[in-house]
């Protein structure tokens, strides 16, 4: 809570976020009512085995009813760090360790009503892990490799993903 909180109450609680209701000050001194999502970030991958390709995941996404390709990506657990999160969302999404990680940038993807941070990391040297990781049974993921230049023309002509646009420009 800031400063500028002066109650507030939980709505919802699930496994990756919670939503409040809180009555805050506003900087130019009303009151007024906020619902925020309060999110504990996430990790944007670009996980890339060589310069020219990179990594996108295919699944399923009940809110917009559609298959998108896009990076992978997933909710940093309270108990890891952001890299920590990288490594184990590349196990989990596509099947590989990646033995370097680059911070590439940081992002609030919707700060009008979440305070989700989304660090997005460059994965490298990639190789294939000894074990199977476990996965989120809402999850049904296919990894895809693509050239650059094909998933910047997946983006532009068919995927609906903003994190995909902006982290393949990244690069």
């Amino acid at each position: 809570m800031t400063e500028r909180t002066l109650s507030s109450k939980p709505v919802f609680t699930s496994k990756n976020f919670s939503v409040r209701s809180d009555q805050v000050r506003l900087p130019h001194g009303p009151v007024t009512t906020m619902h925020v999502i309060r999110h504990p970030g996430s990790v944007v991958l670009l996980p890339m085995p060589d310069p020219d390709h990179i990594i996108l995941a295919r699944q399923y996404r009940y809110a917009i009813d559609q298959w998108t390709w896009e990076l992978p990506a997933g909710t940093i657990h309270s108990n890891e760090t952001p890299e920590q999160a990288a490594v184990r969302e590349c196990h989990e999404e596509i099947a590989k360790l990646p033995q370097k990680l680059e911070l590439l940038k940081k992002f609030f993807p919707t700060p009008g009503y979440s305070d989700e941070l989304m660090i997005f990391f460059r994965l490298t040297e990639l190789t294939d892990p000894t074990h199977a990781a476990e996965t989120d049974e809402d999850e049904d993921i296919k990894a895809g490799l693509f050239t650059l230049e094909e998933a910047l023309l997946l983006v532009a002509n068919d995927s609906p993903d903003m994190k995909t646009a902006l982290g393949l420009r990244l690069i």
